[in-house]
C-alpha cells in the first residue's frame, strides 16, 4: 500500500498545473477509499524546495506587478488570474503540510489532503473562468509570497499553520467579499458565483489552520494566544492588512484576543 507521504510528494513534484490538478484529485480520491497508509516510521521528508510548476507565469516582486482595475476584460482576467495563482499555490501548500509533518493524527492528514483537493477544484474554476476572457493560466505575472511562507515555517509544524493558513490564505476572508460587491455592481455574476464558492470553504481551510495550531500548542505545553502573537510579529507583521473579517475570522476559529493581535500589528 502507497503511504500519503509518497501521494503527497508526487502531487508536489507535478510540473504543469494541468498534471497537478489530475493527481490531486487522483490522491483525494484513493485517500478516502483508505488506500493510502499513514505510516509511523517513514523516512523523514526532504528538505524544503520550490515545487514543481509550469515555466509561466513569471514569477516577480508583489511591487512589480501593475494596478489594473476591474472595469476592463482585462483588468479582470488579471484579476482572476491572481486568485487562480493564489489557488495553485494552495495546492502545494496543502500537500506539503502533509508531506512535511509527520506523526500527526489521522485526521490532521484528512484535513489537509481535503483542502488540497479543494483547492484543486478551486483552481479549475478560475482557470476555465479566465479562459472565457480570452486568457489562461500563466498569461500574467505573479509573485511567490505564499510558498516563501512554507520555506520559512519548514521546520516547525506549529509556525506553519499559525502563519499559512491563518494569516497568508486568511486574507481571502478579508478581501473577497469587497471584490464580490466590486463584480457584482460591473454584471460579472459568473466570477461572483465562483467567489462565493472559494470564500465558503475558505472559512472551514483556515479553521482546520485554527485548529492545528491550537493542537500543536497543547502538544508543545505553549500558549496559544501569546505565540501567536510572538509569529506575527516575528514573520507576517509586513504582510497584515486591516480591516479584517471579523466575522469570518471567528468562523475560522480566531479568538479575541488573536484578532486584536492582528489589529494592533496591521495599525
Amino acid at each position: 500500500m502507497a503511504s500519503v507521504f509518497e501521494a503527497a510528494r508526487a502531487c508536489l513534484d507535478s510540473a504543469t498545473s494541468e498534471s497537478k490538478v489530475a493527481a490531486t484529485f487522483a490522491a483525494a480520491a484513493s485517500f478516502a477509499g483508505g488506500e493510502f497508509s499513514i505510516p509511523r516510521d517513514f523516512p523523514p521528508p526532504d528538505p524544503i524546495s520550490m515545487p514543481g510548476r509550469p515555466p509561466k507565469p513569471a514569477l516577480v516582486h508583489p511591487r512589480d506587478l501593475p494596478k489594473r482595475g476591474l472595469g476592463s476584460d482585462e483588468g479582470r482576467a488579471a484579476f482572476i488570474h491572481a486568485i487562480a495563482h493564489i489557488e495553485f499555490n494552495a495546492i502545494d501548500l496543502a500537500w506539503d503540510a502533509v508531506y512535511r509533518f509527520r506523526d500527526m493524527p489521522d485526521a490532521y492528514y484528512a484535513d489537509w489532503v481535503g483542502v488540497a483537493n479543494d483547492e484543486a477544484r478551486h483552481f479549475v474554476m478560475l482557470r476555465e473562468r479566465l479562459r472565457q476572457f480570452g486568457h489562461d493560466y500563466g498569461d500574467f505575472d505573479a509573485h511567490n509570497g505564499l510558498w516563501e511562507m512554507a520555506e520559512k515555517t519548514a521546520h516547525d509544524g506549529l509556525a506553519r499553520m499559525a502563519l499559512v493558513p491563518r494569516v497568508l490564505e486568511a486574507r481571502g476572508l478579508d478581501v473577497t467579499p469587497g471584490m464580490i460587491v466590486k463584480l457584482r455592481a460591473l454584471g460579472d455574476d459568473a466570477t461572483v458565483e465562483i467567489l462565493e464558492v472559494i470564500l465558503r470553504e475558505e472559512v472551514a481551510h483556515v479553521a482546520a489552520g485554527s485548529h492545528w495550531f491550537r493542537w500543536f500548542c497543547a502538544r508543545d505545553g505553549v500558549d496559544p494566544e501569546p505565540r501567536f502573537r510572538e509569529l506575527l510579529a516575528q514573520y507576517a507583521r509586513s504582510v497584515l492588512r486591516s480591516p479584517f473579517n471579523v466575522d469570518a475570522r471567528s468562523a475560522a476559529g480566531f479568538s479575541a484576543e488573536e484578532l486584536a493581535a492582528l489589529r494592533q500589528l496591521a495599525d
